[in-house]
């Protein structure tokens, strides 16, 4: 039997391969099971992003692309989310949706394409303003991170002007401001979709932009450590720590902030639960700045 595209078949395709009575055969006998009618899918692949992926580009046609979330992710987006697969579809082609797949439509002179491990997916560009766009806040500033990162730090600026340039020139207006707003914010900086959504916190909160991973040094230009969040004006840190790493660097990270706090930073830690509800947060920043002498209004 031919490995089809990720384990996923069409029934004509497959039944001209192996013949129509083999074909009853694999069915029957689970080596193969329904995706919808006329496209199949190997059982043993059924929960991978890549097979459910080429299921339903199968099941929509040759013209159908992978876009928005599911073209980030097939390029190691991991912020993105990987269930449903998002479709992209030209007009008027019209393809029922699903539970487990999401149809846009669009015209073709507004996206190109190109093949990711044999599947046809939308530019990085065109994915990353639908979900700039379209998403939540703190989902779409975690994937411009990412994709930002994804370049060297000398071409950041450029592909952040092309996306800017999409985003301006989009036919549905929806979701523009937005998507130009977390651009703005977004540098590729953060190290974790936690830490870019720190970063959104932080600012929405009514606090200046912090710089991240700033390096602290010694006298002789060795760093020492690098803070996640700073305000060197105020010499005011933040530092989100994830669960896993605070459990196994405590003892490190203790005699760290010592130190940090003898050479006159004020260090402030961020967990999951102050993205939850940053109010804890914002409230420990402000009153840092208060003591260095800025004073702020903060939501």
């Amino acid at each position: 039997m031919p490995g089809g595209l990720h384990g996923a078949y069409t029934r004509a395709e497959l039944s001209q391969h192996i013949g129509a009575n083999a074909l009853r055969t694999v069915v029957r006998s689970g080596r193969l099971k329904p995706y919808s009618r006329e496209v199949l899918i190997d059982p043993r692949r059924a929960t991978e992003f890549h097979s459910r992926a080429a299921a339903a580009l199968l099941l929509a046609g040759p013209d159908a692309t992978l876009g928005s979330h599911s073209a980030l992710f097939i390029r190691g987006v991991t912020a993105a989310y990987s269930a449903p697969i998002h479709l992209l579809l030209p007009y008027p082609r019209k393809v029922r949706g699903r539970g487990d797949v999401t149809v846009q439509h669009g015209h073709l002179i507004d996206f190109h394409s190109e093949q990711v491990d044999g599947l046809r997916v939308v530019t990085i560009r065109h994915a990353l303003t639908e979900v700039l766009c379209r998403s939540s806040r703190r989902t779409a500033i975690a994937c411009a991170d990412q994709v930002l990162a994804s370049v060297p730090h000398g071409e950041r600026d450029m592909l952040r002007a092309t996306i800017g340039e999409r985003i301006r020139s989009r036919r549905d207006r929806r979701g523009t401001l937005q998507a130009t707003e977390l651009l703005d914010l977004a540098r590729g900086d953060s190290e974790s979709p936690a830490e870019s959504r720190t970063l959104l916190a932080l600012v929405d909160g009514g606090l200046p932009i912090p710089e991240q991973q700033v390096s602290i040094a010694d006298i002789d230009g060795n760093e020492l450590y690098r803070l996640d969040f700073a305000w060197l004006a105020f010499r005011v840190a933040v530092e989100y720590d994830g669960y896993e790493a605070h459990e196994l660097r405590a003892a490190r990270d203790a005699a760290r902030d010592a130190d940090l706090r003898r050479r006159g930073w004020i260090l402030i830690h961020a967990t999951a639960e102050d993205l939850r509800d940053p109010y804890r947060l914002i409230a420990a920043v402000a009153e840092a700045m208060r003591t260095r002498g800025h004073i702020l209004n903060v939501a």
